[in-house]
């Protein structure tokens, strides 16, 4: 079973001053870059929201990945990948700084401090990466599905949730989840019922919802 405290707290990361850096402002709906496209550079979520999304040749698409400020993406050219193996956009208006390759690489190698931050980062993100897979061999779509809403709960900085989460459609939830509108639409009104959301043009989330992941 994945951890109940498998969410990834992200403190806002001072991105240094380097040459090859630029930030840009996203409507929602705008795409920051294309599944195929050249990577050729980090980009990091100073503001607003990230939706990462991969399309098979078959045409299905999946969402993989829903960033918030705080977070980085693209970090795959930094590895040796040349082109982006998914798709990044903007679900609300974002602010987006984007560092290129080369620039990271000597942000990385001189400024100490945010190279230990950017290290924590990762290995805290390939850690929630990690329970996601237990999550999807283990677990049924309900217990996916009220982690979902969990990870998506904000945590304040004092740690404790947020429980506000703005407006995501079923059908995002479903492609995260890996299940059908249908199904999602049945958990969310048995949520509702039993008190662990409200559900009314707003998404509120409570904490005793984290009784659906820790019941066996």
């Amino acid at each position: 079973m994945a951890s109940k405290n498998a969410q990834r707290i992200n403190p806002q990361i001072v991105i240094p001053v380097v040459a090859g850096r630029s930030a840009v402002k996203y409507e929602r709906g705008q795409p920051i870059f294309r599944q195929g496209d050249a990577a050729s550079a980090v980009f990091y979520v100073q503001s607003g929201k990230v939706q990462i999304t991969v399309k098979s040749e078959q045409g299905k698409k999946a969402v993989i990945g829903m960033l918030n400020a705080g977070e980085f993406f693209g970090e795959g050219c930094l590895a040796g990948q040349r082109q982006h193996v998914a798709s990044a956009s903007a679900t609300e208006e974002s602010a987006i700084v984007r560092i290129k390759k080369e620039a990271m690489k000597r942000a990385l190698r001189d400024k100490p401090t945010f190279s230990q931050l950017f290290t924590a980062y990762i290995v805290s993100r390939n850690v929630e990466i990690e329970a996601e897979l237990v999550d999807q061999i283990f677990n049924s779509s309900e217990k996916r599905l009220a982690r979902v809403l969990l990870l998506l709960a904000h945590r304040a900085k004092d740690g404790n949730l947020d429980p506000v989460i703005p407006h995501i459609s079923q059908d995002i939830l479903a492609a995260r989840v890996g299940t059908t509108r249908s199904r999602i639409n049945y958990f969310m009104n048995k949520f509702r019922k039993l008190g662990f959301i409200e559900y009314n043009g707003t998404l509120k989330v409570h904490s005793t919802l984290l009784n659906v992941i820790g019941h066996d």
